[in-house]
């Protein structure tokens, strides 16, 4: 089985290596493919009990980060490539592929830009990062790349911070070690992402979620923080460290039973495309 990596042209110079994002997942890419818990099976099956996706479509999956939604829907008979800004990322990808034999292409890119031809999908998927993207150019860079009745899929995983529990500590930590982070106390739900397909010519918008609990070890959880935005993907090394002890004691002072049971919530939206 191939495991192909395709760098468009000007691809690695697209960043300037001495000026760095503010957020950086490229730098977690370890962490981030161990710990980040994919999309539940349940999330994949709804997909296709709903028709967002079919078997053998032709699946084009933005931001794909360690690529959980494009293996996930290429095992389930997807044509599926995976893109992404991060070369890390991308690397880390192609090892957890090469563990299940996917066979997704992944291209080194961006979404408001792919350099892919145009009405050459199916579907465009979008998961956990949409709000990282220039939101109206990739719209309009979705809709170049669909075929006729295609469908654009956004949809995320979120931890759910309630009164006490162990997401509300965590976040409240993140904030101490990095006062920008913006992320925290999260419905899991993004209304305002419907307005950005309305608004680029999609029709026929849907949505669904559920909640779900997902189990963690202390280790599992610290890395999981480890890889997020507010920490990993931002902070200096020397900080990281510091918020990963300070958490490990919070964790085993707190919440000493393992394994944690963390709530999350998936949400997903559809819209399609009439060319």
């Amino acid at each position: 089985m191939a495991y192909n990596l395709i760098v468009p042209a000007g691809g690695p110079a697209l960043r300037d290596a001495a000026t760095p994002p503010a957020v950086n997942f490229g730098q977690v890419a370890a962490d981030y493919g161990r710990y980040r818990a994919g999309f539940p099976q349940r999330f994949f099956k709804r997909l296709f009990d709903d028709a967002w996706v079919r078997p053998g479509n032709r699946v084009l999956d933005l931001g794909t980060g360690t690529g959980t939604i494009a293996r996930g829907l290429a095992l389930r008979g997807c044509q599926a490539t995976g893109l992404d800004f991060e070369q890390n990322l991308l690397t880390e990808a192609m090892r957890l592929d090469r563990e299940v034999a996917t066979g997704v292409t992944y291209v080194q890119g961006k979404a408001e830009e792919t350099g892919l031809p145009a009405r050459s999908f199916e579907v465009v998927t979008a998961g956990q990062c949409w709000h990282w993207f220039d939101r109206p150019k990739a719209v309009a860079e979705a809709a170049r790349v669909l075929t006729p009745g295609g469908r654009l899929i956004i949809a995320h995983f979120d931890w759910l911070g309630m009164r006490g529990n162990v997401v509300a500590m965590t976040e409240a930590l993140v904030e101490t070690y990095n006062p920008d982070w913006r992320l925290g106390n999260n419905s899991g739900i993004y209304p305002g992402f419907l307005a950005d397909l309305l608004e680029g010519g999609f029709t026929g918008l849907e949505t669904f979620s559920f909640d779900v609990g997902v189990s963690y070890t202390h280790e599992a959880w610290r890395g999981r923080i480890r890889a997020s935005a507010g920490i990993g993907a931002s902070l200096p090394a020397d900080d990281v460290a510091r918020f990963d002890a300070e958490l490990a004691e919070a964790l085993k002072e707190g919440w000493p039973v393992e394994p944690l049971v963390v709530p999350h919530r998936v949400w997903a939206l559809k819209g399609e495309w009439a060319g």
